[in-house]
């Protein structure tokens, strides 16, 4: 087989959860362009279907279904309505997962942004609640399918550099002060997400069903410039990465081009990690 023909998805069909989101909606346009039927799934209804509209509109086969990832009901509807529309499941992307942003509120309640000894119970348990038990549901069902089609497919979860070490807070201050803290439930669920990857890929050593997770390092996405400053003096490359820079990788995973890698995490940081 030709390189190049390892890297292709025709026939085969995607779910990418966070399908809306700054990473997801470029997984959904690599696999795509790829040859793969794509399901945009996100709580977005509107989002999800203008990305999917666009994706239809280039020629590929997309569907949006809109789903709340913490509803056992909600995902096993997302799994019928794409089944019946595509007709198998070969491919889930966990992109899912709750964007850290800070409220902006917070000071004035008197809890410093993000800060672990006042950190809410609530935002602890929500974030939980999508990052981690959000994953499982949507694996569970998805990964009935691709047993009963052949015991074989991709799953892939997005974690995060921070769920390999802790963050480092010192960039997140801005001209002498504390600007915010990385809060604690996301180094807790990203961790959480690398064991159950492992978990899944020993799980299934029976079968074709390969798992492993991609770890992107920072993302620009209009940050401000402090924080750009102090994160890109980390990485050994000495930048933030493009939102594009991550599609290499995932299309590895899902491919052929990876039939050998299972249980394992793909690194694409810049070099954050490396010193």
């Amino acid at each position: 087989m030709k390189i190049q023909e390892k890297f292709d998805l025709t026939g085969r069909v995607a779910v990418v959860t966070g399908g809306v989101g700054l990473l997801g909606a470029e997984f959904c346009r690599t696999l795509a362009e790829a040859g793969a039927a794509v399901a945009v799934v996100d709580l977005n209804a509107s989002a999800s279907q203008e990305i999917a509209d666009t994706l239809t509109k280039s020629g590929y086969r997309s569907l949006a279904v809109p789903t709340d990832i913490t509803k056992p009901h909600s995902v096993n509807a997302m799994v019928e309505t794409s089944m019946s529309t595509f007709g198998r499941l070969d491919i889930l992307v966990n992109s899912a997962a709750l964007d850290p942003k800070f409220d902006p509120d917070a000071i004035k309640k008197g809890i410093t942004p993000g800060a672990f000894e006042d950190y809410p119970l609530d935002q602890w348990n929500a974030a939980l609640n999508v990052n981690l038990t959000g994953m499982f549901l949507v694996t569970q069902a998805c990964a009935k399918q691709m047993l009963a089609q052949g015991k074989k497919g991709s799953i892939i979860n997005i974690c995060s550099t921070y769920g390999l070490n802790g963050p480092d807070q010192r960039i997140y201050i801005k001209d002498g002060e504390r600007v915010a803290f990385k809060p604690v439930y996301y180094t807790v669920t990203k961790a959480g997400m690398m064991g159950f990857t492992k978990y899944l890929a020993a799980y299934y050593a029976e079968t074709e069903i390969r798992v492993n997770a991609l770890t992107p390092g920072g993302v620009f996405n209009n940050h401000e410039d402090y924080f750009v400053k102090n994160y890109s003096a980390k990485t050994i490359l000495g930048r933030m990465a493009k939102k594009d820079e991550m599609n290499g990788a995932l299309l590895f995973l899902a491919s052929d081009a990876s039939s050998y890698m299972t249980g394992n995490n793909l690194i694409v940081d810049g070099g954050w990690t490396a010193w």
